[in-house]
């Protein structure tokens, strides 16, 4: 978090005067117990003209206060931030009491560092961090070391007994004789007791849920002298019973089962009365020219008479662009937890005029708001808290009805402007290992791949990725999981505990989302809620004003109060990239829920052609030689880094058999695994680019439109051959640069189906003046056409359909021969060039048997297309030039690629950053730079034409050594050149 520069050190006892000068106040009923908040307390008595310096006072009091104190949260400490010591029960035999008294000895036990989270995490990542298992995700090695578990009851002995979770921390200075420490826990992945100083606390029966949020008075328990000792003793997951964490098909089943801490433990404390959940509500004009603010937060008084207190708070406009707007509050509450707000009615100053608007990355900035408040008490502070939030209005709407979907399809609106979201599914590291750092390379990478949305499904993540986000403009959808214990059964009721349990959460995870403009959805994953699911979860939405289109399935389902979804789901396997152009099937009439229907309308939730191939730099670093040659060998094979499953059709994805059999069928042979690999990067880039194109070609279709695609998905939390944009080694492939293509700000793209051109602008502004030039050229370099386009002028999100009707070759069917034909795109604004895009065809097409394919998330074909006709490309001439330039930390490197060719294409070129020695050859063995960016990659020249691409890296990753470049293409030899 940036500090604003306004905040100075200046004494904290300006609070004192805050309190004194104060003026009325009035007493409000007492609250339920938390969660469930009171109603909001009630206004202080305008002040008379008299009160008038009093109130000055109040103010100037305020400033001095808020400067005092630095962004943060007086009263809360995260637990365990010196480490913690972790120990399996079968290793410690000691009893709760014992393990939880200071001094009880933990020579034996694992050493902890929490993560970026403050988290000590899972089980198996404290046997990491201590040394085990190095090279965890090398081959197989994870199930060498640990062995194998399905989801459900824990089978692996090692992990099928409770872990101990122990650390120390000392009792808060400013408790006083009224004071309250609390123990806040946010959740675990399994159940847990907790015990402090030798007395438990509280049992697995109310410590569940990996997102519930639990506080545990530890006042009387709390030593006066020395350490005190906090020990949670987790028992193992089970995420068909418990309501946590699962892997569901994504990956291998981590063998302890994610059972462990992933989010902090805190220390809360304050001295009788407790300030928390402060937020901002806003009311925003839809023509985005004014805002309401209501500053909003709970006070708990522990004490059993009323306590009279001030809510002070200050709103700071981004880049202190405007004034600090200060507004007070004092009230009195009785004992318990009141709900105390601020309005524009209290105070006009929270009616802010020309707000500073957030819009998704792309549309605009990212503006970012703080609110900083304190609780004043018997004239001392109480505690105060500090957020960001962001000005921005979300809706959702059915548009669209037709026979594809009757009751009409979802798409949103972000600050009054539709927008066709262009997302993938986020998967957190196997382990729930968090960090700061990998989230930011990962932003990095779907600003680079031109995506604006992550799908975070049943996984809830920690504040710092919500903040992250936040300021790159991703939005986030969030929401429950799939498989698991989150979908309830239909054919019986949910038992009170259960539903304690999901009330809870909900709770929970509205609280942690609610002031993050990133987060702009929220919904069920396949099957919609039962109806007491529904009713408890948006009860606390409404009670924590989160406040954001909430969606009953991410399929074609509904719910009593949310009504119909609008979304579908599917395919996960192998389909022809023409499958994506689909507009006329739909399973409703035999699948109302449009499971694996994933043409081009609609809003699909999760769906792709399946596996990916990663590059050889990335394969090295975890197939042993023995994967490799089973991976190019042995389509029916199951493949580790795949998942568990081995058969070939129906939702079975351990194998890649199905993707294997396209790639041979359209592209040819191969005899070895270079050959595979060359083959398979041209096949995920062929598809993923068309699945993304074809939502946004149709995106502003009134009959059917396509709303949005989320490809299934955009990472995996271990290196992955299965559903991946980019590898967990930031690895970027075919699949990752056909993505960055379609996804470009200014982009012409082909429609294979009508054989036109469209331009679009995916940028948040108007453009005029662009131009497009069009040929279509065979493998022998004849040009069989060429077309340029008038000048075209586009609105923000704007697609032009139909500005060009290409001739290509005619269509041939066996025992005639194919032929493959290239179709090249510049598309220009004045004399720049802002998108150069080939694409490359086949005269006999992929024919999908519609009635075989629909309902399946794999495709069946009566004819495959016929690429091989590629191998035909006569090699091409590149010369290739580099330039490196450091700017503090951050390195660039532009690397220009020329065709000197006079007839040949440089097809599909891709250029790497790699470590080199001085005299300008590379390092060898793992080189890579991984952590490059790329403006562009794996690119086609025409003859004559040029290129200059981009790579941007943090310097310290060339680890001191000077940069090279290599480049190769299909029809390109390989080359080093000095970076």
């Amino acid at each position: 978090m940036t500090i604003p520069r306004w905040f100075a050190a200046v004494s904290t006892a300006a609070v004192v005067a805050l309190a004194a000068t104060s003026a009325g106040g009035t007493a409000v009923a007492a609250g339920p117990p938390a969660p469930t908040p009171a109603p909001v307390a009630a206004a202080t008595p305008a002040p008379s003209a008299a009160a008038a310096s009093s109130g000055t006072a109040a103010r100037s009091a305020l400033e001095a206060l808020v400067r005092a104190h630095a962004p943060g949260d007086l009263g809360t400490v995260t637990l365990g931030t010196q480490g913690w010591r972790v120990v399996s029960s079968a290793d410690d035999r000691a009893s709760g009491a014992e393990v939880s008294r200071p001094g009880h000895p933990t020579g034996g036990w694992l050493h902890v560092r929490p993560d970026d989270a403050g988290a000590p995490g899972t089980e198996i990542a404290a046997l990491l961090q201590d040394g085990a298992c190095p090279r965890v995700f090398y081959s197989d090695r994870l199930r060498t070391c640990f062995g194998t578990q399905e989801t459900g009851p824990e089978t692996v002995k090692r992990f099928a007994v409770p872990w101990w979770y122990r650390t120390t921390f000392a009792t808060p200075k400013h408790l006083g004789a009224d004071g309250r420490a609390e123990i806040v826990t946010n959740g675990v992945v399994g159940e847990a007791d907790v015990w402090v100083n030798g007395t438990r606390v509280a049992t697995r029966r109310t410590i569940t849920g990996a997102y519930t949020q639990h506080r545990i008075d530890v006042t009387r328990l709390l030593r006066t002298k020395g350490a005190n000792t906090v020990a949670i003793k987790v028992y193992p997951n089970d995420p068909l019973r418990y309501f946590t964490v699962s892997n569901i098909d994504w990956t291998q089943i981590p063998p302890d089962q994610n059972t462990g801490i992933q989010l902090p433990v805190q220390l809360q404390s304050s001295p009788g009365v407790e300030l928390t959940d402060s937020h901002v509500v806003q009311q925003t004009a839809a023509d985005l020219g004014s805002t309401r603010l209501s500053v909003a937060a709970k006070v708990t008084n522990h004490l059993r008479s009323p306590r009279r207190v001030t809510l002070a708070a200050v709103v700071v406009a981004p880049d202190d662009a405007a004034a600090p707007v200060y507004v007070t509050k004092t009230v009195t509450v009785p004992r318990g937890t009141s709900r105390v707000g601020i309005t524009a009615a209290d105070d006009p100053a929270l009616e802010v005029a020309h707000p500073r608007v957030w819009w998704p990355y792309r549309m605009g900035d990212q503006p970012l708001y703080t609110l900083v408040t304190a609780l004043a008490a018997d004239g001392t502070l109480a505690g105060s808290s500090t957020s960001r939030f962001g000005v921005r209005t979300v809706s959702s709407r059915l548009v669209g009805a037709s026979p594809l979907a009757p009751g009409g399809v979802r798409q949103y609106t972000v600050n009054g402007r539709p927008l066709v979201l262009r997302g993938g599914g986020f998967d957190p590291d196997l382990f729930l290992r968090y960090s700061a750092a990998d989230t930011a390379q990962q932003i990095r990478l779907l600003q680079s791949a031109g995506l604006n949305t992550v799908r975070v499904e049943g996984h809830f993540m920690p504040q710092d990725f919500y903040d992250q986000m936040d300021a790159a403009g991703i939005l986030v959808a969030s929401g429950w999981s799939c498989c698991d214990a989150w979908e309830l059964p239909t054919d019986h009721p949910v038992s009170a505990h259960d539903l304690g349990v999901l009330t809870a959460s909900a709770y929970a995870v509205a609280r942690s989302l609610r002031a993050h403009p990133s987060v702009f959805t929220f919904q069920w994953s396949d099957n919609n809620p039962t109806t007491p699911q529904e009713a408890v979860t948006l009860k606390a939405f409404r009670a924590e004003d989160f406040d954001v289109p909430v969606l009953a399935s991410a399929e074609y389902k509904s719910s009593p109060q949310l009504g119909l979804s609008g979304e579908k789901e599917g395919p996960y396997d192998w389909v022809p990239p023409s499958y994506w152009y689909d507009r006329e099937h739909s399973p409703y009439a035999d699948d109302s829920s449009l499971t694996n229907a994933g043409g081009a309308w609609a809003f699909d939730s999760e769906e792709s052609a399946g596996h990916t191939i990663p590059t050889r730099d990335s394969m090295d670093r975890f197939l042993s030689p023995a994967d490799q040659r089973r991976l190019w060998r042995e389509p029916k094979a199951n493949q580790y880094h795949a998942n568990a499953e081995t058969g070939t059709s129906g939702y079975n994805f351990g194998t890649l058999y199905n993707f294997d059999t396209a790639l041979q069928k359209r592209y040819g042979a191969w005899s070895d695994l270079d050959g595979y690999v060359r083959e398979a990067q041209l096949a995920n880039y062929e598809n993923v680019r068309a699945q993304f194109e074809a939502f946004l070609l149709h995106s502003t279709d009134a009959a059917a439109p396509s709303t949005g695609t989320i490809y299934w998905m955009a990472n995996k939390g271990w290196p992955t051959l299965l559903w991946a944009l980019y590898n967990a080694d930031y690895d970027q492939a075919g699949s990752f640069f056909g993505a960055a293509e379609a996804n470009r700000p200014l982009h012409a793209f082909f429609d294979p189906a009508a054989r036109t051109v469209a331009v679009d602008n995916l940028t948040g502004a108007d453009v005029q003046g662009l131009t497009v030039d069009a040929r279509v050229v065979g493998t022998d370099g004849t040009v069989l056409d060429e077309q340029r386009s008038g000048g075209v002028d586009l609105r923000s999100q704007e697609v032009r359909r139909d500005l060009l009707h290409l001739t290509v070759p005619a269509a041939t069917a066996p025992p005639q021969r194919a032929s493959t034909y290239l179709v090249e795109l510049v598309l220009s604004r004045g004399a720049t060039v802002v998108d150069r895009n080939t694409y490359w065809s086949s005269t006999q097409p992929d024919v999908v048997d519609w009635a075989r394919t629909l309902g399946n998330p794999q495709a069946t074909m009566t004819q495959y297309g016929d690429l091989t006709g590629l191998h035909d490309l006569a090699a091409a001439d590149v010369a290739v030039s580099s330039r490196t330039s450091t700017h503090g930390g951050t390195t660039t490197t532009a690397v220009t690629l020329r065709n000197t060719s006079s007839r040949a294409t440089a097809f599909f070129v891709r250029a790497d950053v790699r470590r080199g020695t001085a005299g300008g050859s590379r390092r060898g063995g793992d080189d890579q730079v991984r952590t490059a960016t790329w403006s562009a990659n794996d690119v086609s020249l025409a003859p004559g034409e040029r290129q200059t691409i981009t790579a941007t890296y943090p310097r310290r990753d060339l680890h001191g050594d000077r940069p090279v470049v290599t480049v190769g293409g299909w029809n390109v030899a390989p080359t080093t050149r000095h970076g």
